[in-house]
């Protein structure tokens, strides 16, 4: 939720002012939502209406589940960015310091890691039944785990699920686990690696899951950042993602390095690729590119690495241009994960844009031609 406001107010911002420098951080908890943050802009928004519209979007209407966008106390303090910072960013230099990683690999049909691909397919297909009302007990709150069993890097087998969603007070815990287990795993999970009689299946665990959301535990902007990446598999250099314009490396460097990543997979010269971007805050040209194939590179990974660097350019201006970053495109990422999904155009703030641009294959004849793959 708190990664959904602050990514809202980022694109309200840009919205009126693409130009907009955000830095918003938000803290939900029961009944209190907390907005804060550092912002340059020439639009105005009214941050409290945002916040109450994206609580009732996800689902808490009702005073009962501990937070009610339409009752709710809102806070706001914001301020300008620091004109330090500036100096660096309106020169076309990266708004901070720090390492960002990219990662893809062939184990699913999005070159995603298996396991954080399907907990995300769990928790969307739970959220789809529950906006249908076809569960109508289902609360907001839910989360997910899948564990595989790999043969070397080749996933083999769904060993274990976790899943756990919140509900209301009168449904029986063994009703939920029937159901969840039957509408939601068995029927979202892949047969080929799913086959429940044999995995360990953990439907809400405790037995008992009625207080969730910011009722259940506080929450922070940027705290799930395994979750928003790769799920763990592979590196990550810290930085968190939400209510962040793409002045900050955190987030479009991440972008960027998952687009090259994906598109070295896509062309066939590796099947497993992470690559890190460095940055100097102020300085455009990243200090470091490394590509790492984990041994499955047609070709040395030095190769890879100057045609990865041939193909795209990091500089942050080139990251906003080449992805349209600009534009308010952010809200869908701060749910289901940033990475994975699916490059479409659709119609936002009364215009077409394109979400998840960094998804979408259109490098890939250029790195095989760079690494003579043809």
């Amino acid at each position: 939720m708190a990664d959904q406001i602050s990514d809202a107010v980022l694109d309200h911002m840009l919205a009126g002012d693409p130009k907009s420098r955000v830095a918003c951080e938000t803290l939900v908890t029961t009944g209190l939502a907390l907005v804060a943050g550092e912002v340059t802009t020439e639009t105005q928004i009214e941050i409290g209406d945002v916040v109450r519209e994206t609580i009732l979007d996800i689902g808490y209407d009702d005073s009962r589940y501990g937070i009610d966008g339409q009752t709710c106390s809102v806070l706001t303090a914001m301020d300008r960015q620091s004109p330090d910072i500036a100096m660096g960013v309106d020169t076309g230099g990266a708004g901070d310091q720090g390492m960002m990683f990219g990662f893809a690999c062939d184990e699913t049909e999005e070159l995603m890691p298996a396991p954080i691909m399907y907990a995300h397919h769990l928790v969307r297909a739970l959220a789809d039944v529950r906006k249908e009302g076809r569960l109508p007990w289902l609360r907001p709150d839910s989360k997910s785990q899948v564990t595989m069993e790999y043969d070397g890097t080749r996933p083999v087998r769904i060993s274990a699920v976790v899943l756990s969603s919140q509900h209301d007070d009168e449904v029986t815990t063994g009703e939920i686990r029937e159901v969840l287990q039957k509408e939601i795993i068995e029927e979202t999970l892949p047969s080929k690696f799913f086959d429940p009689s044999k995995a360990s299946i953990h439907v809400n665990p405790t037995g008992r899951f009625v207080r969730g959301g910011p009722h259940g535990d506080v929450g922070l902007t940027g705290r799930k950042v395994i979750v928003d990446t790769y799920g763990g598999t592979g590196r990550h250099g810290g930085g968190a993602f939400s209510g962040k314009d793409s002045t900050k490396v955190d987030r479009s460097a991440a972008y960027a390095s998952r687009w090259a990543a994906k598109n070295v997979v896509a062309s066939k010269a590796a099947t497993r690729c992470e690559i890190q971007l460095a940055y100097a805050i102020g300085v455009a040209d990243p200090v470091s590119v490394w590509v790492d194939t984990f041994g499955t590179g047609v070709v040395p990974d030095a190769e890879i690495s100057k045609a990865v660097e041939k193909a795209f350019d990091f500089r942050p201006a080139s990251i906003i241009n080449d992805l349209q970053l600009r534009t308010p495109i952010f809200g869908p990422t701060a749910a289901y994960g940033h990475f994975g999904r699916r490059a479409e155009k659709v119609e936002r703030f009364g215009r077409e844009v394109t979400l998840f641009p960094w998804e979408e294959l259109n490098r890939v004849d250029e790195l095989r031609a760079a690494l003579k793959l043809d």
